[in-house]
């Protein structure tokens, strides 16, 4: 059975992979940035061995979803022709990545999350996003995520 512990170390791990992605390109440019977002999409995401359900934040028309690993690397680094409205949400200088849970399902080797991330850039400006995360263990007993969707918190018209 998956643990609260788990899911918090998960999510942790990913925030300073997020991190790292962040720093990378700021001291050594986008090539090093995109091969520190292969390392970190590797280490945390499931593509070696299911698809991965993947809805970044800014993403819209017709690549909303990223069902590749190639589309969540652009996502996090940007720079990509496949992908031509990406920024590169792991570029934006982040420093700190706090979450706070909503809810949590745990059944056997799978999981999921759902709350808030906070992220916090090196000019200490906080993005909030409302995430989501399944998760599943695989054969060495690693959280994978499975399913990735986030979107910016519903702000009602006035």
């Amino acid at each position: 059975m998956i643990s609260s512990e788990e899911l918090l170390a998960a999510r942790t791990a990913w925030g300073e992979g997020l991190i790292e992605i962040s720093k990378a390109f700021e001291t050594d440019g986008i090539e090093r940035a995109r091969q520190v977002a292969v390392d970190v999409l590797d280490a945390a995401y499931g593509y070696s061995f299911t698809p991965v359900l993947f809805k970044p934040t800014l993403s819209g028309g017709v690549k909303t979803f990223r069902t590749t690993k190639e589309g969540a690397l652009s996502y996090f680094v940007g720079h990509s022709a496949d992908y031509p409205q990406d920024t590169g949400f792991g570029i934006k200088g982040w420093r700190e990545v706090k979450s706070e849970t909503a809810s949590e399902f745990m059944d056997g080797d799978v999981a999921m999350w759902m709350g808030w991330i906070y992220c916090i850039d090196k000019d200490a400006r906080t993005t909030k996003v409302d995430k989501s995360f399944g998760y599943k263990k695989d054969a060495d007993g690693a959280l994978r995520i499975v399913l990735h969707h986030s979107s910016l918190p519903y702000s009602p018209a006035s």
